[in-house]
């Protein structure tokens, strides 16, 4: 009977991991959809994979849930541009091209260094792409695992230029940085003579210096189909302007099953089975729906539900007069008893404080919308102002005892004023404790047409009108279901099997997402440093975070939203010039 440690071993060997993968998040570069991944990870017989986009981490967290739902390990990674002096040097002549490293989050300690990694590359290296530098490396290194990049990376390129010497002591540097045992060679082999010209130069590399080699694929698309798909984006990265976009490159860039890639490195079997003792070391628990608020605090508050208590009864007299009804009073009590049990004494005592500046500012702000307004607390602080016992409306379809999840008090200001409001909570709370919020610009159906019919040689007239034939809230699928007979694979119709072709290709570019953009309305306050909890960019002065809305209120963060709205605007002048 074989020995359970021969079955482990046997087992050991006779798996990969993949550690170098682009997501869709590497925009218009990757296809990846996260669910889509760790589905074709797993009918690889694949027990975890990588996400390491190109120097930003906006779909780590989406990806590291998709992964867990379907019982396959995340590992969470970054494939980040090291400048080529500093990350501070800005000479065109030197400055504009980068190299590439792949950085895998071994524990808890290296996830909270990638966040800032990528954080500082973005705030204070950002030239051409975000950049981080040794510099950086040295002092953010610990409990991450360091890949030595693809042919983009700083060791393959010197191999290339035969500068083999050079080579082998900046390989030397990288292991000093992040120790031996925690630096390897990356290796690939997508068929391309760049690939073969270097690799006796990475074996001869691994042999004097004794760093590991680890086999990866490049992986921009789940299967080999779809590098039509990434060839699609490419053109509208490379080639925005030509109609006839022609894009080089093989379909080499999928998920390879094991037995592919171990017959790829046949002849180095070490470098596979590395993929997956680098796997076993990667084991990042992040923690969701645990509470982060931030702490209210004003000069004479010692004791904070005092001080709500004391906002919200001092309001009730001024909103209800000397005298409240009973039920008024009741209300008011059960009301502050719930929103103190849950915690959510500073989330009100800061929305209070926000809305009371835009108030004395003469900023105008909105009566109050959704569930909020039939908050009684918030109409004593003077937050709304619609009385929900006037108009009978629930607390409890806001706020209950049971719910787990932040409330939402969306606030409404003046257009025009919004911007002093943004101004007055970074002052307020400081400038590495606030940060506005990510959102994706994603590939409608209309323009996925357009850019798919460009791509496939479809006549402009042809792909132009069916676009225009699609109501903009569309999709592909539910234009399809209105028009069955373009689904069906015989037609004799003129022109249909290119039509088909246009619609099946386009569905699989629809929905990916295209440019980063800032949402209007969130702003993201947090008691740590912002980078403690999301990787940040920089946008007019105030931090993004790169981990969109739903991310954040998963991870307990405080997200508010300060809508800018033109009504308010117009009513105001409206009154002075009444």
């Amino acid at each position: 009977m074989m020995s359970q440690n021969m079955q482990d071993s046997r087992n050991h060997q006779e798996n990969f991991v993949h550690l170098h993968v682009h997501s869709q998040f590497s925009l218009l570069d990757g296809v990846c959809r996260p669910e889509d991944l760790v589905k074709q990870a797993k009918l690889n017989g694949q027990t975890a994979v990588a996400v390491t986009d190109h120097g930003n981490l906006y779909g780590a967290l989406k990806f590291y849930q998709a992964a867990k739902k379907a019982g396959i390990q995340p590992i969470i990674g970054c494939e980040v541009y090291v400048a080529r002096r500093t990350r501070k040097d800005r000479d065109g002549r030197f400055d504009r091209k980068s190299h590439h490293l792949i950085l895998l989050c071994e524990n808890q300690t290296g996830y909270q260094n990638l966040l800032k990694l990528i954080s500082l590359a973005n705030l204070e290296g950002f030239y051409e792409k975000p950049r981080v530098d040794l510099e950086l490396l040295n002092k953010y290194h610990a409990g991450l695992i360091c890949l030595s990049g693809c042919l983009f990376g700083e060791i393959a390129r010197l191999l290339s230029a035969r500068q083999y010497d050079s080579a082998k002591e900046k390989a030397l540097e990288y292991q000093r940085i992040f120790d031996s045992n925690h630096y390897f060679l990356e290796i690939q082999n997508h068929g391309l003579p760049e690939e073969t010209k270097i690799k006796s130069l990475l074996l001869r590399l691994s042999q004097e210096t004794g760093i590991k080699l680890v086999a990866t694929n490049d992986v921009h698309y789940v299967r080999k189909s779809d590098a039509q798909v990434q060839k699609i984006l490419l053109s509208v990265r490379n080639h925005p302007e030509s109609e006839n976009p022609d894009i080089p490159g093989n379909s080499e860039f999928y998920l390879k099953s094991t037995q592919e890639m171990t017959e790829l490195f046949s002849d180095i079997p070490d470098a596979v089975r590395n993929t997956v003792e680098i796997a076993e070391r990667c084991n990042l628990e992040i923690q969701f729906h645990e509470r982060k608020l931030p702490h209210f605090s004003q000069s004479g508050i010692t004791d904070n539900q005092i001080y709500f208590r004391e906002l919200c009864e001092k309001g009730m007299y001024e909103r209800y007069g000397t005298d409240p009804a009973q039920e008024i009073r009741e209300r008011l009590q059960y009301e502050m008893q719930v929103i103190i049990e849950n915690g959510f004494t500073d989330y009100f005592l800061i929305v209070w404080d926000v809305v009371r500046y835009a108030r004395n500012q003469d900023i105008p702000v909105g009566a109050g919308r959704g569930s909020g307004a039939g908050c009684l607390c918030a109409y004593c602080l003077f937050i709304t102002e619609i009385d929900p016992i006037a108009y009978h409306l629930l607390f409890e379809r806001f706020l209950n005892p049971g719910r787990k999840t932040m409330p939402d008090i969306d606030l409404d200001f003046c257009i025009e004023g919004r911007q002093k409001i943004k101004d007055y909570v970074v002052r307020r709370y400081g400038m590495e404790h606030v940060a506005e919020i990510t959102v994706f610009d994603t590939l409608k159906a209309r323009s996925a047409i357009r850019l798919t019919g460009k791509f496939l040689h479809v006549p402009y007239p042809v792909y132009d009108s069916l676009a225009k034939s699609i109501d903009p809230a569309e999709t592909i699928r539910e234009f399809l279901q209105k028009n069955p007979d373009l689904s069906k694979p015989n037609s004799n119709k003129q022109g249909h099997l290119q039509i088909r072709e246009l619609l099946e290709t386009a569905q699989l570019v629809e929905g990916l997402p295209l440019h980063v953009s800032v949402h209007a309305a969130g702003i993201l306050i947090t008691e740590e440093n912002i980078t403690e909890h999301t990787p940040v960019t920089r946008n007019d002065g105030i931090a993004v975070a790169q981990y969109t809305m739903d991310i954040l209120e998963q991870l307990g963060l405080l997200k508010i939203d300060f809508l800018g709205l033109r009504n308010l605007t117009i009513i105001r002048e409206a009154e002075k010039a009444i």
